[in-house]
């Protein structure tokens, strides 16, 4: 296991969505999974409305996310922590002006054998 990771420089350099998973199955995690995500304006969940099997919480580190969460309308900045449980509906996007970036934790750690997301069809 690599103890000490460093963000990969594409997540800075990307105009695109871009997600480095720091922590995983892959990188030794028995319990849980983290990613830092970024994403452009006028970009967002790429399942849309969906749930989890699993609890997510975000930690907003830049911009301003667009939520929506079990029907409630929300804004993140950042220093913001958003917490999704399991089987709550939940979207996010950035309407703001400058790309968003946060760390998005999912506990327990997947479950390869099970979709991630399911959508929430309108």
């Amino acid at each position: 296991m690599d103890y000490v990771r460093k963000l990969d420089p594409a997540l800075e350099a990307s105009d695109d969505r871009f997600t480095q998973m720091l922590l995983g199955r892959d990188s030794g995690s028995s319990t849980c999974e983290i990613n830092c995500i970024k994403t452009p304006v006028g970009d967002g969940s790429p399942a849309g409305l969906h749930t989890h099997p699993f609890d997510q919480v975000f930690y907003v580190l830049e911009g301003t996310m667009s939520l929506e969460i079990d029907g409630g309308a929300h804004e993140a900045g950042p220093g913001t922590l958003v917490v999704f449980p399991a089987g709550v509906p939940h979207r996010n996007w950035n309407a703001g002006s400058e790309p968003t970036v946060h760390l998005a934790l999912n506990v327990p750690l997947p479950d390869p054998d099970v979709p991630f997301a399911t959508t929430i069809e309108p």
